[in-house]
């Protein structure tokens, strides 16, 4: 069931953007390996990594649920699930440079939450790369630690 819902625009600065426990201070310049830029996430302690199709400001949709959701896979171009460990009760979203004081919060029951990534309207960028529908959605639900997986592949166009 679905227990909070936050519809946000995030610059996407350097095609990223970041869910991070409040207290993480994970340093993510080694993580974006070459595999996590192909799988267009990239993980540290207490931080999730999101790549973005474009360098700008993106819509982002942060759902916590109390229990893993029923979702429908059909009208996302690519899906990842992966955790995220909040002992802090406090997730930040953020761009890679935001001013951290002044970014967004969310409040949490502290704990290990399973994050399921949503990538949408991939192919949707203008030709410059400026504008596009392109759009993202983590779904959010306290769980167990897990390997993170892609669950559904982009099929390029």
């Amino acid at each position: 069931m679905l227990k909070e819902k936050y519809e946000l625009e995030v610059f996407a600065d350097y095609y990223q953007f970041y869910l991070q426990d409040e207290q993480a201070h994970g340093d993510l310049s080694a993580s974006w390996t070459e595999q996590a830029v192909k799988d267009a996430f990239a993980l540290e302690l207490g931080t999730i990594a999101i790549g973005t199709a474009r360098n700008m400001d993106v819509p982002v949709t942060v759902e916590v649920h109390n229990s893993e959701p029923e979702n429908n896979f059909d009208e996302w171009d690519r899906i990842i699930e992966c955790n995220i460990d909040v002992p802090s009760g406090k997730i930040v979203v953020a761009g890679c440079t935001d001013y951290y004081p002044d970014a967004f919060r969310i409040s949490v029951e502290p704990g290990v939450y399973q994050a399921r990534v949503f990538y949408g309207e991939l192919d949707s960028l203008s030709e410059d790369g400026f504008d596009g529908n392109d759009k993202y959605k983590i779904v959010l639900w306290l769980g167990e630690m897990i390997s993170p997986k892609v669950i559904k592949e982009r099929v390029e166009n």
